[in-house]
């Protein structure tokens, strides 16, 4: 599959625990681009114990991608936004556009403890909700607690909460109860997106297109393209994704 979308990626150089370098981040771009992937949100952690980047700087280190990109013909496009890691005060954070949303759109990657208890989980949600963003749960099979909850991925999706989920965790990468979870809510039509979650080129490089392929042989090519172009392209254009 080609023109895929990766939209939660730690590729941005020196401000987490992704790419350490400039070099190691066009490594990592010239990988996503032999892969297919034609478009990335970049998504640095805001975490507590993380360095939080601030707008100008972002916009400063996207540009110089950009620049080293085109000297070497890569044709991908760079959008600015950020993994949120739900906590209090977040709100006003936000509000002060302290947290960058998704390619400057209503869409906010939100993660959370993976033992998070739900009722947290889904009060923070609710919350972000209520502030008018639209709420996409990071690598959602992560949390155990909404993992056993039976009606939680369902409860999530019905309040206006998306879903997201890794290549890894499709494919197996992660462990097999990680891989039994996804298999079970993609059966249902229960993910919204497939990302990388990229941090390096070994653990969790930026590749997608094996994955595209075997959920379009297993759950159809319209539900492929949905996950990895036509939900992301939404986000890219502040779209309304109708669940």
């Amino acid at each position: 599959m080609k023109n895929i979308i990766d939209i939660h990626s730690h590729i941005l150089p020196g401000v987490d625990d992704g790419a350490a370098s400039y070099e190691m981040s066009m490594q990592m771009l010239r990988c996503a681009a032999n892969d297919g992937i034609s478009a990335v949100i970049l998504t640095p952690h805001n975490k507590p114990g993380h360095r939080h980047i601030p707008v100008f700087e972002m916009m400063s280190g996207v540009e110089k991608l950009r620049g080293m990109m085109a000297e070497e013909a890569i044709e991908i496009e760079l959008y600015m936004g950020s993994e949120v890691y739900y906590r209090s005060g977040i709100l006003e954070k936000c509000g002060k556009d302290k947290v960058i949303t998704m390619a400057k759109s209503r869409y906010l990657l939100v993660e959370f403890h993976p033992l998070e208890e739900y009722g947290y989980i889904r009060g923070g949600i609710y919350s972000l909700l209520t502030e008018g963003y639209f709420p996409i749960l990071a690598h959602a099979e992560r949390y155990q607690n909404v993992c056993a909850e039976k009606s939680g991925i369902s409860d999530l999706i019905e309040m206006g909460c998306y879903i997201q989920v890794n290549a890894d965790s499709v494919t197996g990468k992660s462990g097999l109860k990680a891989r039994q979870f996804v298999k079970s809510i993609l059966k249902k039509g229960q993910v919204h997106f497939v990302a990388t979650d990229a941090h390096d080129l070994k653990k969790r490089a930026p590749r997608l297109s094996d994955c595209a392929d075997f959920i379009g042989k297993k759950y159809g090519g319209d539900y492929s393209r949905k996950l990895f172009f036509d939900n992301p392209m939404d986000v890219i254009g502040d779209n309304v994704i109708v669940l």
